[in-house]
Order: structure tokens, then C-alpha cells, then sequence
């Protein structure tokens, strides 16, 4: 019974973490950035009705007052993306020299403990 439970539960962990990326791509956030530009600020307009939603339908009396307010992002996500792909690539462009200065390195380290 203990592997029927780790079963059930590897695929209701399984279940719950395609259903995160279905949503992430039915929304366009892997997408390019531009679409995910869009997404982000789709969720921003969405996110006071759904709290006010969520508020009433639990009972709790929240004026607009009480709410604090939408953060607001200064994101721009394909920015980030090419910033991102940018120090991808500088640092796979050094690394056969980083990796022949640490062999030289290593090697006069292991020198020296033999000496």
C-alpha cells in the first residue's frame, strides 16, 4: 500500500506541475517577451477584482480603502531575457580560458602538496 501512495502521489504531483506549465504557456509567459510583457500586465489589471472577488466570497467586508496598493512593475521581460543571453554567452566565450587557468592552477596546487 506504501507504493500505491507514493505512486498516487508522484502523479497528482505530476498532474499539478503540467498543469502549471499548460497554464504558463496557454497565458503566453513562455512565450517571446513581448507576449510576456502582455501576460504581466494582464495579471496587474486582474488582480484587485479577483482579490475583491475572493474577499467576498469568504465573508470579509474590505473597502477599497483597506487594500493595499497593485504593485507596480518596472519590468521589461525581454530585457531581462537579452541581458540574460548576453551573460550566457560572455561567460561560454571565457570559459575555455577560465578552464585552462584553473587546470594550471590545479596543477601547481597539487605540485606544491607533493613537494
Amino acid at each position: 500500500t506504501v507504493a500505491a501512495f507514493d505512486s498516487f502521489r508522484f502523479v497528482i504531483k505530476g498532474s499539478l506541475a503540467g498543469a502549471a506549465v499548460y497554464m504558463a504557456y496557454d497565458q503566453g509567459l513562455l512565450g517571446s517577451g513581448t507576449q510576456g510583457a502582455e501576460a504581466l500586465r494582464k495579471a496587474q489589471a486582474a488582480l484587485p477584482p479577483a482579490i475583491q472577488e475572493w474577499t467576498s466570497y469568504l465573508g470579509w467586508e474590505v473597502r477599497a480603502a483597506q487594500l493595499p496598493p497593485t504593485p507596480k512593475f518596472d519590468f521589461s521581460p525581454s530585457d531581462s531575457w537579452n541581458k540574460g543571453v548576453q551573460t550566457v554567452m560572455s561567460a561560454l566565450s571565457v570559459a575555455p580560458t577560465r578552464a585552462c587557468e584553473y587546470t594550471v592552477e590545479g596543477w601547481k596546487y597539487v605540485k606544491d602538496l607533493v613537494k
